[in-house]
């Protein structure tokens, strides 16, 4: 439910004449350098795997008996087949999996994400459609609506509310166009398109989500 108190302002639909109204909290914030590259860079770390651990002495299995006795033999002193000199044995400076996890508190991510959508309207990189329908997959009908949008040679982002197996399939083969749905948004990819493509459904669901 919308709060009747809160301040809104207007976008217009590119694909019809009509105007709808949105929330000021989501798509009229400043734009936030500090912050957006906060956000960004522990988005960044927090995606890595990290390094695949090594066994070290401690955490290797095996090797508790000792070969042979220590003396009388004619070989090497041994005292187990899990040394580092041996093969399958443990490794000298084992690297062990570390994962430092930048935390950002969920403020701090909707502000930013808020600063970066109202960044793309402001710069009208940000272009609202009523909808996108494909009854079949059609590439030409995608290239058709970036064509009449004036956007055919920018790399595009296609926002819909839920996985559009349709418009993601006719969207694969057009280079720089890429399909998802609102629920997997993240700063990274709004920051490294030139337009954004996005249905009112989504819009709406993509207000909700990040409304402060």
């Amino acid at each position: 439910m919308l709060n009747i108190n809160e301040k809104r302002m207007k976008i217009k639909l590119r694909d019809t004449t009509d105007t709808i109204k949105v929330s000021k909290e989501v798509f009229d914030i400043d734009f936030k350098p500090a912050l957006i590259h906060q956000v960004i860079t522990s988005y960044i770390h927090n995606s890595r795997q990290g390094t695949k651990a090594q066994k070290n002495y401690k955490t290797i299995r095996g090797g508790g008996k000792k070969p042979w006795k220590q003396k009388g033999t004619g070989r090497a002193r041994a005292g187990s087949i899990r040394s580092p000199l041996w093969r399958g044995g443990c490794i000298t400076f084992a690297v062990t999996h570390k994962i430092v996890y930048k935390k950002i508190n969920r403020k701090m991510y909707k502000l930013a994400m808020c600063a970066i959508i109202s960044e793309l309207l402001r710069q009208k990189r940000l272009i609202v459609l009523n909808e996108i329908k494909l009854n079949v997959i059609n590439t030409n009908f995608i290239k058709s609506k970036m064509e009449e949008l004036n956007i055919k040679f920018s790399k595009t982002l296609i926002i819909t509310e839920t996985c559009e197996k349709k418009i993601e399939l006719s969207s694969r083969n057009i280079s720089n166009v890429e399909s998802i749905k609102v629920g997997s948004v993240n700063p990274i990819i709004l920051i490294n398109t030139n337009k954004v493509l996005i249905t009112l459904a989504a819009l709406r669901k993509l207000e909700e989500k990040f409304k402060i």
